[in-house]
């Protein structure tokens, strides 16, 4: 009977969210995280400096790619916002000016952090099966792992590897050039255990 009652989140409620917070809606339900922690950012910063010159600007790689930090997309009934996404340029283009993108994305990397993780993991990544997003990364800063997930044709996630700390590696979607995991956190210092 709660769930009856419970009140579906809209636009609104993510328009309405306070600036310090990342709002998603996933099945009906308003979702706020707290914004990253600097080794989240730094990580995230450290991937789009490694993708960005080859996959979007075609510098010492293919191109072809749009890739975006924190894009905010509306998958069907859903709101998510990963963060980094790209698009193959043979699917989109350009990009519009436009507060958001509803055509879903080739791959997306998701930074987890303790707030995040579960939720990442789970109802995201269900959104991001039924979207047809082909390759999601999962990248735990404080583990120093990269986990690459691909969608297999039943529609469930397969691990294609994991990998860790300072590898030079050569990972799909952006198999064409081999980068760095270690520069993902070689400016963060770990907090003692």
């Amino acid at each position: 009977m709660a769930d009856l009652a419970r009140r579906v989140a809209t636009y609104e409620d993510v328009l309405n969210a306070p600036d310090n917070m990342v709002a998603e809606i996933v099945d009906g339900e308003l979702h706020l995280q707290p914004r990253p922690a600097l080794a989240h950012a730094a990580a995230l910063s450290a991937l789009g400096a490694e993708l960005l010159p080859p996959f979007k600007r075609g510098r010492g790689g293919p191109g072809g790619w749009i890739l975006l930090d924190e894009p905010e997309l509306h998958l069907k009934q859903d709101i998510v916002v990963p963060d980094m996404a790209g698009w193959r340029r043979s699917r989109l283009e350009v990009i519009e000016d436009s507060a958001f993108l509803t055509l879903s994305p080739d791959w997306v990397a998701e930074v987890l952090s303790p707030s995040t993780e579960k939720f990442d993991r789970t109802q995201k990544l269900d959104v991001y099966a039924r979207e047809n997003v082909a390759w999601v990364w999962l990248i735990n800063p404080r583990q120093r792992t990269l986990e690459v997930l691909h969608l297999g044709p039943d529609g469930l996630w397969v691990l294609h590897g994991t990998y860790h700390d300072d590898v030079q590696l050569k990972v799909e979607p952006f198999e064409a050039i081999e980068f760095d995991l270690g520069a993902l956190w070689a400016d963060v210092r770990q907090a003692p255990p």
